[in-house]
């Protein structure tokens, strides 16, 4: 339903604020209150949400809901609860919607990784169903869309062939990374020793056991190297320590969920940040250790090369020879690390979240002329 008066009004879906990806929008809200738009912005919100919101961006009206993306809920409650808002566009943070909503909208597709890769951690036909519906859903809502956002223009590309629409409406806004405020905590495991390290999750698509793989031949070589594998110990990483077990690898640390001030310390204290994923829409980790001085080596997949451009070494993912070729030329090679160090400094700060928020005003400005 559209405003009936003079000034018009945007509705941002939040619904993933707080989370991994809800950084994203949790960024853009922060950045676009500070631009002060002529719009009348309102953010739909989890409960859970809506102090964090209201300290980042007072000037915005809030309004509450309890219902969660991938829900019979969000297709037959959340639409409702838009028709009763008064707006004129409404930016979908996520993919996942009411595909029943016929309103104005412009929609963030992150990347298309859902579509390609299963989660072993899921039931395998019930993961299956969900892809098949996903999919499908991506490509109704590219259609309606008046514009979609994409992180990067690999991602650009690759939804303007998967969903077959026009490469003319999709727009690329770059994320960007940020210093962690918080005091390094060191980890007291690592003190004095020497790692590379990885943090995130641990799907198929992150391509773990390729780099555990390439790090135990390693270690033959550099049999005092760590690899630190940061991130919450959900069921995909306790099977990933069973098996490491299993197979008597040494070396390889879980620290689990670490606080922002430990992963600091980490960033800042780290061989190299290696990052062997195989499908990103962004992937801001890396660019993140670039921040903290962490020299980077990264795949060549996806939308990395674009992202990280020359402030990073880069191996094939399905090679793990290559990989620990790689990890070990660097780890030789002390010029090279420091030539990193700096090119990966000057890469990181050519990203604004700044600009990011403008260049989605910019849609909306678009988009609203023809409302």
């Amino acid at each position: 339903m559209k405003s009936s008066n003079n000034q018009k009004r945007v509705l941002i879906d939040a619904r993933e604020s707080g989370s991994s990806t809800g950084r994203y929008i949790d960024k853009l809200i922060e950045h676009l209150h500070k631009l002060r738009p002529d719009y009348e912005i309102t953010v739909l919100a989890h409960p859970a949400r809506v102090d964090f919101i209201k300290r980042v961006a007072p000037n915005f009206k809030i309004i509450k809901t309890n219902y969660v993306k991938g829900t019979f809920g969000e297709q037959y409650g959340l639409v409702w609860q838009l028709y009763g808002i008064k707006t004129d566009l409404v930016h979908f943070g996520i993919t996942q919607q009411p595909i029943l909503y016929f309103g104005d909208k412009i929609t963030t597709v992150h990347d298309l990784t859902t579509v390609r890769f299963r989660n072993p951690a899921k039931n395998v036909l019930v993961f299956k169903f969900k892809q098949v519906i996903y999919r499908w859903v991506i490509k109704i809502v590219a259609k309606k869309s008046l514009y979609v956002i994409t992180p990067s223009a690999y991602v650009k590309k690759d939804l303007a062939a998967f969903a077959k629409i026009d490469p003319a409406k999709i727009v690329v806004t770059y994320e960007a990374a940020d210093k962690i405020s918080e005091k390094a905590e060191p980890l007291k495991a690592l003190a004095g020793q020497k790692y590379i390290m990885y943090v995130g999750r641990a799907q198929p698509h992150k391509n773990l056991w390729r780099l555990i793989e390439a790090f135990a031949d390693l270690h033959a070589e550099y049999p005092d190297l760590k690899l630190v594998l940061a991130g919450r110990k959900d069921l995909l990483y306790q099977r990933m320590e069973k098996k490491i077990a299993k197979r008597k690898i040494e070396g390889v640390i879980f620290p689990g969920f670490v606080s922002e001030g430990q992963l600091r310390w980490l960033y800042e204290n780290c061989q190299a940040y290696v990052f062997p994923s195989l499908s990103e829409g962004f992937g801001l980790p890396p660019l993140e250790a670039m921040v903290h001085g962490a020299p980077v080596i990264s795949s060549n997949a996806s939308c990395l090369p674009e992202i990280n451009g020359n402030a990073a070494i880069y191996f094939d993912p399905n090679d793990t020879v290559d990989i620990a070729s790689k990890i070990g030329q660097l780890l030789s090679d002390d010029k090279l690390r420091q030539k990193l160090i700096k090119t990966g400094h000057k890469q990181a700060i050519r990203y604004s979240w700044t600009q990011m928020a403008q260049e989605t005003l910019d849609v909306y400005n678009k988009a609203l002329k023809n409302t």
